[in-house]
């Protein structure tokens, strides 16, 4: 599961490089549309794997998928952490002990409001399915 939730970060970075390189100074500059894009590719892969992940639990009778739809999705930055730290050691040349510091303090910050905006959208998600799925049966 945060194999599929990899993939994101990955087509994020696709699209950043996609329009440096592509892109001439004259043209116009698309980079929020783009951007918004890959927040809606974003949105629906987190939601999709969580409800599949969440049907998966269900049908074993495990009925405690709150914190799971939460952390299933929002493991998503535990891979954005480690991006960072292989970005830090092959790509930067900082040297400095407070300079690493920073960056790594930041990249922290920015993984943490990934992992709860991912783990948010999962939950909701998953929260639709699971009331969607027990709304359609019916007692006698």
């Amino acid at each position: 599961m945060p194999y599929e939730c990899h993939e994101c970060s990955h087509s994020r970075a696709a699209v950043r490089h996609h329009t440096r390189r592509y892109l001439r100074p004259r043209q116009i500059y698309y980079v929020f549309g783009f951007l918004m894009i890959v927040l809606f590719i974003l949105i629906a892969t987190c939601a999709e794997i969580t409800i599949v992940m969440c049907y998966f639990q269900l049908c074993n009778e495990d009925y405690q998928w709150w914190w799971r739809s939460f952390l299933s999705s929002g493991s998503a930055a535990i891979y954005l952490f480690l991006y960072a730290v292989w970005y830090f050691v092959s790509k930067l040349e900082i040297t400095g002990f407070v300079s690493s510091a920073i960056y790594f303090g930041y990249m922290f910050i920015i993984a943490l409001g990934f992992f709860l905006l991912t783990g948010a959208i999962g939950f909701f998600a998953c929260f639709w399915f699971v009331r969607k799925i027990y709304g359609a049966i019916k007692v006698d």
